[in-house]
């Protein structure tokens, strides 16, 4: 029988491309699990196979444990007793002794079966993981094995799978056994059971990777690509910059006659691909973004991290795009919340906004309205900034000298003051109301100290994160928890006929 444990190894270690050493261990927990079935499995049991004649043995053990914790006496052992044995043992290490295995011509087939199937496909789920692990972030490509529920199961070759999950497909596209698929390799994950490789056809970075490979100055360092932005299976906008002068970055992203991005819009179901040139300028990248658009004006507001994008009446539309596909890339691309009107709404906005700023000028400094005028005309929109604005900028106006620069920032530092000493005792004054109150397991204590940070409604608590709740001293988790789900429970209740 040593003979043909050698020869098994051999044959599966060959067939299944997977080490000697993993096949012996299936081997050995083969013999230990029916060395112990004839125990009733009450024992602890460990075999050991010769790596070089095939002879095998197996070892009754029990596991050292402090004399006060001994429980099981069939698998444990006490300290003492196991000092008498070995001086050398400490607790939570085995001690052991030879015991008679079963013969292994009579370990049973199926039991031995499941355990060298186990072991072997652990192996083989182990080594695609190890694998692919350095490939994440690449482009990977296989043939459609099957469609589950609308998920995709591609075979990639190797004993490899990886799943395109439905909401990881592009909408529409059909997907049949024996097409061949690409996708952008998301995630590796050391599972149990099913795939382990997880694909996506909708991430940005699918388009990304496919302009890299088709464009060879990018790989050449002469273009970079500095964002992507996807309706997937129907457009998208991918920024590109030059670090050569020379290179044209969209006519070489389109190739000659649209060769290279006919071929990646092909890989993508048809999606429509905008090219965009980055700007480092924010106003200007938008306006290059808005394309095919043309932006007549922009205002920005660092503030709100948002945009006002002007277009002419007859091109709102385009500039918005069907169910606003085009102004959303856009914003996704840019990283700016972008508000699209005609030049015409523009203005009436950009006028009345600067009569608000108007008047709480002529308010709150309590000047006239050619003073309030001018701080309008040169660009001030806030008192923070007539308060704070370095003073040689305010000096250089050329209606004002310095001491009514200097009047006019004392009076916007005393107005910033004044409305925090009314924003403050408005707060100190706002008690807890009687829905605060009357949530379960709020306490008066509780309700005064919400209050007093603002939270003085239960909506205003069912806003709240448990983190927001556990920076109140006194405050842990699980209470937390219970006031906010509390105070969400009116969400859940529907109105009855």
């Amino acid at each position: 029988m040593s003979k043909e444990i050698i020869l098994v190894v051999d044959v599966v270690s060959n067939e299944k491309g997977v080490s000697k050493e993993i096949i012996f261990d299936a081997l050995e927990s083969a013999i230990a699990s029916a060395t112990k079935k004839r125990f009733n499995n009450e024992i602890e049991v460990r075999a050991h196979i010769d790596r070089q004649t095939g002879n095998y043995r197996a070892f009754r053990r029990w596991q050292v444990v402090e004399d006060s914790h001994l429980e099981l006496l069939k698998t444990q052992i006490s300290l003492t007793e196991a000092l008498e044995q070995n001086p050398n043992i400490s607790v939570g290490e085995w001690t052991e002794e030879p015991i008679e295995s079963v013969s292994f011509d009579r370990i049973g087939a199926q039991t031995a079966k499941q355990v060298i199937v186990q072991k072997i496909r652990e192996a083989e789920r182990a080594q695609i993981v190890e694998a692919y692990k350095e490939r994440q972030g690449d482009l990977v490509s296989g043939v459609v094995k099957r469609v589950e529920r609308g998920n995709v199961i591609l075979d990639l070759g190797g004993n490899a799978e990886a799943l395109i999950a439905r909401e990881e497909l592009i909408p529409r596209e059909a997907v049949r056994p024996g097409d061949r698929l690409r996708g952008y390799l998301q995630n590796v994950r050391s599972e149990p059971r099913g795939p382990q490789l997880f694909l996506s056809r909708t991430t940005p970075a699918l388009l990304i990777k496919l302009f890299n490979m088709e464009v060879p100055e990018i790989g050449e360092d002469f273009l970079e690509i500095v964002g992507a932005a996807r309706d997937p299976g129907l457009r998208a906008k991918i920024a590109v910059k030059s670090k050569d002068p020379r290179i044209d970055p969209i006519g070489a992203c389109v190739g000659m006659r649209g060769s290279r991005v006919q071929a990646i819009s092909n890989e993508l179901a048809g999606e429509r691909v905008d090219i965009i040139v980055f700007n480092d300028n924010p106003a200007q990248f938008v306006m290059n973004a808005m394309a095919p658009a043309e932006v007549v004006s922009i205002i920005v507001d660092e503030e709100t991290h948002s945009m006002d994008v002007a277009v002419r009446e007859d091109q709102l539309s385009q500039a918005i795009g069907r169910n606003g596909q085009n102004v959303r890339l856009a914003s996704q691309l840019t990283g700016w919340v972008l508000n699209v009107m005609t030049d015409k709404q523009a203005s009436e906005k950009h006028e009345q906004e600067a009569q608000t700023v108007l008047k709480t000028f002529m308010a709150e400094l309590e000047i006239d309205e050619d003073i309030a005028n001018i701080l309008v005309q040169e660009g001030f929109s806030s008192l923070e900034e007539v308060a704070y604005v370095p003073l040689n900028e305010m000096l250089e106006i050329e209606e004002f000298d310095e001491t009514l620069v200097k009047e006019l920032r004392t009076r916007a530092k005393d107005a910033l003051l004044t409305r925090a000493i009314a924003s403050e005792e408005k707060l100190d004054e706002a008690g807890p109301s009687e829905d605060l109150r009357a949530v379960a397991g709020m306490d008066d204590k509780w309700a005064q100290a919400l209050a007093s940070r603002g939270i003085i409604s239960r909506d205003d608590l069912a806003d709240q994160s448990v983190e927001d709740l556990m920076a109140f001293e006194g405050m842990d988790e699980v209470q937390a928890g219970k006031l906010i789900m509390a105070a969400r429970a009116s969400w859940f209740v529907e109105e009855q006929p």
